[in-house]
């Protein structure tokens, strides 16, 4: 795809920081930010539970890409990537109830009649039921390649990015409930 600025992109994780991997997409998105510097026309935003109320947010960029835990019954730690026609069938799969949410925000932009290009990139959970800020140990080693592939992304769109001069501290700037 051509570089260009005046398309906008919105790179978000979801998820609850309270239930272990449930927490996955907002661990990721934090790292992201902590670590990259991004053109002008890219956003990070830290999505938490909130669903349906991200709708003014998502109905904003022309791309979105959504970084969240996918359950599919394979193994734990199993990398996914959703466009298209895959996003509700996986959505609708129940993963978790802010998924279904969001599903919903992301139908709902047709009311609005703006729905951003979507791209879905997660892991197979291990456990999102214990009340743990912490990922589990299989998930938490995807996190870089969940960024990798969330780069892979922002590549395809044609924006830029450079590696910040942060380093990255985990569990900061976590804010300790479901947001």
């Amino acid at each position: 795809m051509k570089p260009t600025d005046d398309k906008t992109i919105m790179i978000i994780g979801v998820g609850c920081v309270l239930l272990s991997d449930e927490g996955f997409g907002v661990h990721v998105a934090q790292k992201i930010e902590q670590l990259y510097d991004f053109s002008a026309n890219v956003t990070v935003v830290d999505g938490g539970v909130l669903g349906v109320n991200l709708l003014g947010v998502i109905s904003k960029p022309d791309h979105l890409i959504v970084v969240d835990v996918i359950r599919n019954g394979s193994a734990p730690g199993t990398l996914y990537r959703l466009t298209g026609k895959d996003l509700p069938e996986r959505i609708r799969a129940k993963n978790s109830l802010h998924q279904v949410d969001f599903l919903e925000a992301l139908t709902l932009c047709h009311a609005l009649d703006h729905v951003p290009e979507t791209v879905i990139v997660g892991v197979e959970p291990e456990d999102m039921e214990t009340l743990s800020t912490e990922l589990t140990p299989t998930t938490a080693t995807r996190v870089d390649d969940v960024i990798d592939m969330v780069l892979a992304e922002i590549d395809r769109l044609g924006a830029t990015y450079t590696k910040g001069t942060s380093e990255y501290v985990p569990g900061y700037p976590f804010h300790d409930r479901c947001h």
